[in-house]
């Protein structure tokens, strides 16, 4: 007996086949498409999700069809500590939170809580030109890592060693007037801590005269550069319309069409003082994101030669023995500022009972600050809006129907930074 399955014959043709007939190949038959979703989880370890986020891909072979940012891996509970500070200690950890633009976080804390207490308008003028001036030194080096490490991700190296060495330059000049390169918290309540040393001044002329060929490097490196644009162009497209409505700020916002710029419509500190234009683009792509931060960049650097131009002499700290500390050599010679100095140090000041929203344009957007006082030496509440966390939402929509490669393209594109997303 033959062990060969019924419906297959024991030798010869099978029936009905002539073998002299020409034999026309045919198309293979197409297969519907079912339900074939896999589900994919990107980090939090993930090296290109610029931090430790996890995103859950749903997946059809290479295609994205749902996208949702799992986040909480960083949770520091900053907001809570800052309560159990100081006013002024606070700007210790307030500064950690978006720690690669760590003054913005300082310049909205202090803002608000020199309103509270009444002294917005006593803040001496060098202090609030020396503000600036950090502040957008802060926003250049946000942007250097941004532009360097979103190169790697699209597998360029060269543009990484360029944009921090500049990053380097400008992190050199923020070390020698706060001490500290990456927290320095430079900023007080009242004003700064400590006025600029002797020679600090020709150094920043020497950044002045390097950045404009520097930034000529960095765009000819990427800005045609026909990879670059493969991978930017077309990629995670936001309308103006979608940034709005999930409240985007920033190059994110900007990028899309909308001109809305803290410095320009709520301005503060000396920014009224200075030209500077606010870079937008129409596209709403990350090719267009990558666009405005080059330019903020440009225009960054044109706002700190004004104020380099504009720089006054004068106190860079409210006259208020109550919030400021006196002068090193006063506490020799004056039992009254010594008296003061110990009761700040080991009390701090207390702050009018009240709340108050404060808000600066940071790299990656606005960066506000609701803050609650009781009257006490300590802030009652502190409740933190970064931009990082608005703007992170927005890959929930635009990952859908691209790639998974594209997905890198679009948090980088984004820039968040977890350490304000999670606090």
């Amino acid at each position: 007996m033959s062990n060969l399955p019924d419906w297959l014959p024991a030798a010869g043709n099978p029936p009905g086949i002539d073998p002299q007939a020409v034999v026309t190949p045919t198309a293979p038959e197409v297969i519907a498409r079912g339900d074939n979703e896999m589900v994919l989880s990107m980090g939090p370890q993930h090296p290109s999700t610029h931090g430790v986020l996890q995103v859950v891909l749903g997946i059809d072979g290479e295609e994205v069809v749902r996208a949702e940012p799992e986040i909480g891996y960083l949770h520091t509970g900053i907001e809570k500590s800052a309560e159990n500070l100081f006013w002024n200690q606070a700007l210790t950890v307030i500064d950690r939170m978006d720690y690669l633009g760590p003054l913005t976080n300082n310049f909205a804390f202090c803002l608000g809580v020199e309103r509270l207490l009444g002294i917005t308008d006593r803040i001496p003028r060098r202090a609030q030109q020396l503000r600036v001036l950090f502040a957008e030194m802060t926003r250049i080096t946000s942007h250097c890592i941004w532009l360097g490490t979103h190169a790697i991700d699209l597998g360029a190296i060269s543009p990484f060693f360029y944009a921090v060495d500049l990053r380097e330059n400008i992190l050199d000049l923020i070390e020698a007037a706060s001490g500290a390169r990456m927290n320095p918290t430079y900023l007080r309540v009242g004003g700064i801590n400590g006025d600029l040393p002797e020679g600090w001044l020709e150094r920043l002329d020497a950044l002045i005269a390097k950045f404009p060929a520097r930034m000529r490097e960095l765009r000819d490196l990427l800005q045609t550069n026909p990879i670059w644009t493969d991978r930017e162009i077309d990629v995670g497209v936001i309308s103006a319309e979608d940034a709005v409505a999930w409240s985007l700020t920033g190059p994110a916002l900007r990028a899309s069409g909308v001109a809305y710029d803290l410095r320009k419509a709520y301005p503060y500190s000396t920014y009224d003082e200075y030209e500077f234009d606010v870079p937008t683009r129409t596209e709403g792509d990350s090719y267009a994101r990558f666009l405005v931060r080059l330019d903020e960049m440009e225009e960054a650097m044109r706002i700190i030669r004004q104020v380099r131009k504009k720089l006054e002499p004068g106190a860079v700290m409210v006259d208020d023995p109550s919030i400021a500390l006196p002068p090193k050599p006063a506490i020799a010679l004056s039992m009254e500022s010594l008296i003061h100095h110990f009761k700040l140090v080991s009390e701090g000041f207390r702050v009018p009972a009240g709340d108050v929203y404060s808000a600066v344009e940071g790299p990656r957007g606005e960066v506000g600050y609701y803050i609650v006082s009781n009257g006490d030496n300590r802030p009652w509440r502190v409740r933190t809006r970064p931009a990082s966390f608005y703007n992170l939402q927005a890959i929930k929509k635009i990952a859908t129907g691209n790639l998974i490669a594209d997905v890198v393209v679009m948090l980088g594109s984004l820039d968040p930074v977890f350490g304000e997303v999670d606090r």
